[in-house]
């Protein structure tokens, strides 16, 4: 078996993320893992809606087209015609037709424990739920897409079990305009930490398995936390800040993945130095994977210059 793990995240931006240089170590976890970290990564859009879409579109905000995005088939049902067994599971507001037709679920389907969820929304935790299992009965390639509740706002403070509000005071109200900057910024990064520990899980389970295994963490778009008087996201891309366009991007890769791929991890880091996007993912995923199709564009494919061999 060979396992691919997509994690879409949802509102984290890159100002924030502790493994790009930000004051705060909001991710601790991931800083002790072997992963690497691409420190400039630029989303397709401000907003869920825009952006998810684009993220698994061959041609995203380069060439950006709304209608030809949402009108073609994306990644995932290509994967799926190659013969990748793709699946979706969601904790957020759906995959916004990118998995449209193909195996999904919700969070709630997986009945998880009254502590993980409040209020109609769970912790992103609940997203590992029988990822244990499914990956010891995994068989050929396999695609797992999980789609976080991240950072999603305005209720920073409800993203996270009470273990994680590490930085105080935290803005606890639904309504930021009740609360200081500091306030908010402290439960948004409290929100980060989480993160880091539901991806931390993640890779220490697919390492448990012993699969030939890969994970990719890429947050859908940034947030405003009060920068220029401004809050939230979805401000036209156009014109939109670079809290809202820029966002953190993580990969790790099992010994035994790296050796049937031939990817160099050494190499990959130096890539991840430069500048990269939303745009790359589409193509980097069906090069670590060998899926070949016309579509594929090896100038997109991070892991291109870093593969020495097709060994699959």
């Amino acid at each position: 078996p060979l396992v691919v793990v997509l994690v879409v995240g949802e509102t984290a931006r890159a100002a924030n993320w502790g493994l790009s240089g930000y004051a705060r170590q909001t991710t601790p976890r991931l800083a002790q893992l072997p992963v690497v970290n691409f420190a400039d990564v630029t989303a397709c859009g401000t907003n869920t809606e825009t952006s998810v879409p684009c993220l698994f579109a061959p041609v995203g905000r380069r060439d950006y087209d709304e209608a030809r995005i949402r009108g073609s088939e994306g990644l995932l049902h290509v994967l799926s015609h190659a013969g990748v067994a793709v699946h979706w599971r969601d904790n957020q507001s759906g995959c916004k037709g990118v998995c449209d037709g193909l195996s999904h679920e919700l969070v709630a389907d997986l009945a998880p424990p009254p502590a993980l969820c409040d209020r109609g929304r769970c912790f992103d935790e609940a997203l590992l739920l029988g990822l244990a299992e499914r990956l010891k009965a995994a068989q050929g390639a396999q695609v797992l897409v999980l789609h976080m509740l991240g950072d999603h706002g305005p209720s920073y403070f409800r993203r996270y079990p009470p273990d994680f509000a590490r930085f105080q005071p935290v803005c606890q109200k639904d309504d930021l305009q009740q609360c200081s900057r500091e306030q908010i910024v402290n439960a948004y990064d409290n929100a980060l930490l989480y993160t880091d520990e539901v991806l931390a899980r993640l890779i220490e389970m697919l390492r448990a398995s012993g699969t030939d295994a890969a994970m990719l963490y890429v947050s859908d778009h940034g947030e405003s936390l009060g920068e220029n008087n401004l809050f939230l996201h979805g401000i036209p891309y156009a014109i939109a800040p670079a809290e809202q366009t820029k966002v953190p991007m993580v990969f790790w890769a099992s010994e035994g993945f790296q050796a049937s791929a031939g990817l160099d991890l050494a190499c990959l880091t130096q890539r991840a130095a430069q500048p990269a996007a939303h745009d790359h993912v589409f193509h980097t995923l069906l090069g670590l994977l060998d899926v070949r199709t016309a579509l594929y564009e090896p100038a997109w494919d991070l892991s291109h210059a870093c593969r020495t061999t097709a060994a699959r």
